[in-house]
């Protein structure tokens, strides 16, 4: 049996969110060392702030400073520290609900070891040396058995409030792409494009998947397609995409190869973008040691009629 492949694969983007009166005022607040919360219909104070009640469903906007000590709700060690998380050595993540609030919040407890830690201790905020207005301006929670602190008096209006945050979103992984794909991708390696045929449907599916979608019965008789196909639909990107060395804009299309049963996703190239069309007849063109093609260029041939394809959108 051949060796089935894998390799570590990271998805990553920047999320960037405007905030409303409540967020703005919560976040600057903790830039500048101090905690906001918002007045619910029950008379709760919630911490952090919601935008709207969670039970009448209205909308909120009395903010009520709390202390930056409080207790401890519930609690669980973590053992092993990942990239981005608030501590680099082994901590808890705590449930807190600060003094004067009616809600906990979730954060990074820093304790020499999970015997130290239990529902019911005081705690108080540990600020980070610089802060911007995020929630990482709380570096940690760390033991305290003080009185809570006087309060600022802060109403929640402050000088070049944070109107606005971008969130790191990423997803590290392994990805293994089983029996099918790994014959795909090796295939690919030697400049060859092969699906696997459904026995009962008879289309050919590329890339394989192991099974037919439709029918949901196991694909394994392997067909080479290709390697010129048909445009079936497309769109111009405009945006650059980081780390990615093409110049926008450019197409990427779905591309029907010929003898398979489903499109699969290509670049256009050889051709301007606003030239490129549903029908249009494309081949591969791969660079030195690639395991799969760069983009697909015309071929010249006359433009395929849209019945071959129609199936194929």
């Amino acid at each position: 049996m051949p060796e089935i492949l894998k390799a570590p694969l990271v998805v990553e983007f920047p999320f960037t969110r405007s905030l409303g009166p409540v967020q703005s005022a919560f976040l600057t607040g903790l830039r500048e060392r101090v905690v906001l919360g918002v007045r619910a219909s029950d008379g709760r104070v919630l911490v952090p702030p919601a935008e709207y009640d969670p039970v009448t469903a209205e909308e909120i906007r009395e903010l009520v400073e709390v202390a930056p000590t409080g207790t401890v709700t519930t609690w669980a060690w973590n053992h092993a520290p990942r990239r981005g998380q608030p501590l680099t050595t082994p901590f808890a993540w705590a449930l807190v609900r600060l003094d004067g609030a009616g809600t906990a919040l979730l954060h990074a407890l820093d304790a020499p070891g999970p015997d130290a830690v239990h529902t019911g201790m005081r705690v108080r905020i540990r600020w980070a040396e610089e802060r911007t207005g995020a929630i990482t301006d709380i570096a940690c929670f760390e033991p305290y058995d003080g009185e809570p602190p006087q309060l600022t008096g802060a109403t929640g209006e402050f000088e070049d409030p944070v109107t606005g945050i971008v969130a790191a979103a990423r997803l590290d992984y392994t990805y293994a792409p089983g029996r099918a794909q790994t014959a795909y991708i090796n295939a690919l390696g030697g400049r060859r494009t092969v699906g696997e045929r459904c026995p009962s449907c008879r289309k050919v599916y590329v890339p394989p998947r192991g099974a037919c979608p439709t029918c949901g019965v196991a694909t394994d008789e392997q067909v080479e397609v290709g390697p010129r196909g048909t445009v079936t639909t497309f769109c111009i990107v405009n945006i650059k995409a980081k780390n990615l060395d093409i110049e926008v804009p450019y197409v990427y299309a779905h591309i029907a190869l010929d003898g398979a049963g489903l499109a699969l996703h290509g670049r256009i190239g050889g051709i301007p973008y606003d030239e490129v069309r549903m029908g249009l007849r494309v081949e591969p063109v791969w660079t030195e040691g690639a395991r799969y093609p760069d983009h697909y260029r015309p071929t010249g041939e006359p433009d395929a009629d849209y019945d071959t394809y129609r199936e194929l959108l």
